[in-house]
């Protein structure tokens, strides 16, 4: 089945029609975790999907940008996605901590803003709140030097216990001028006002962008959903695409019902880069 074929709204089909008509304009903008790279029990294992460095290869060339959006340091989800040198991925560029940095493939360096000071106060007081709350074993923290982020999913009860960490976790965020952001198994503590809505908003405006395909896969992704479907009101062609588990689960339901196309995990974000890139040398 051809991707038009899997498409189940007129909004998304209108965009891929649009991307396809004027390929130079658009952007493709592509969550890391979960879309590029499978979830895995340690965030610093996570790699992306063997096929994705081929597939954007193949497909950069053909299109305005190729953006990768994520709350990672830029720098590492460059390293972990294989992007480094990587042959056609000239022009790829990775807004890493939801823009507050920026790696560039041509000169592989990142820029940076400044890191929020609040961000050092919860480093040092987490540790000492998590062993008060008695969390159990298998909870960690992953730090990503402008985020902090407290992880379940290696828990006994996962959900129940991010339940109970909201609370406090709100608090303490609240008292260094910091939000809580949840995601699946995971509450991440970061500045307020930074999203990826925002980071690709700044990032489109920058190209005079075109037409915009966005693939996530997590509750952090709603705000990317977001600007395209703004741009979409505003008459810009978009594409939303939501990259479900490959465990058996369902997807996040809440970008599952707003998505144009559901594919399964990375490999399926493979075989839809693949696809778009077969579509446009035709």
């Amino acid at each position: 089945m051809g991707i038009a074929e899997q498409i189940t709204t007129q909004a998304g089909r209108t965009g891929l029609a649009g991307l396809l008509a004027d390929p130079k304009s658009a952007v493709v903008g592509l969550d890391f975790d979960g879309t590029l790279a499978p979830i895995v029990a340690d965030p610093e294992r996570a790699r992306a999907h063997p096929g994705v460095v081929p597939a954007l290869g193949a497909l950069a060339p053909l299109v305005g940008a190729v953006v990768v959006v994520t709350g990672r340091p830029a720098a590492t989800a460059a390293a972990y996605g294989g992007f480094v040198g990587a042959p056609g991925l000239e022009h790829l560029t990775v807004l890493g901590h939801y823009g507050a940095e920026r790696w560039d493939a041509r000169s592989n360096a990142v820029t940076a803003a400044p890191p929020p000071p609040g961000v050092a106060a919860v480093r040092a007081e987490l540790p000492a709140l998590l062993r008060e709350l008695g969390v159990p074993e298998g909870t960690f923290t992953e730090d990503k030097e402008r985020a902090l982020a407290v992880h379940t999913r290696r828990a006994p009860e996962p959900d129940a216990l991010l339940e109970h960490l909201r609370g406090p976790l709100d608090a303490l965020a609240r008292r260094h001028g910091l939000v809580v952001e949840p995601g699946r198994m995971v509450l991440e503590l970061r500045p307020p006002g930074v999203d990826k809505g925002v980071a690709l908003r700044g990032f489109l405006a920058e190209r005079d962008a075109g037409p915009v395909l966005f693939a996530g896969d997590d509750l952090g992704d709603l705000a990317a959903y977001a600007e395209v479907d703004a741009r979409r009101a505003a008459g810009h062609p978009g594409l939303l695409v939501c990259s479900g588990p490959v465990t058996g689960e369902p997807p996040v339901a809440e970008l599952a019902d707003r998505a144009d196309l559901v594919v399964a995990g990375p490999a399926g974000v493979v075989d839809l880069l693949d696809g778009l890139a077969e579509l446009l040398t035709r």
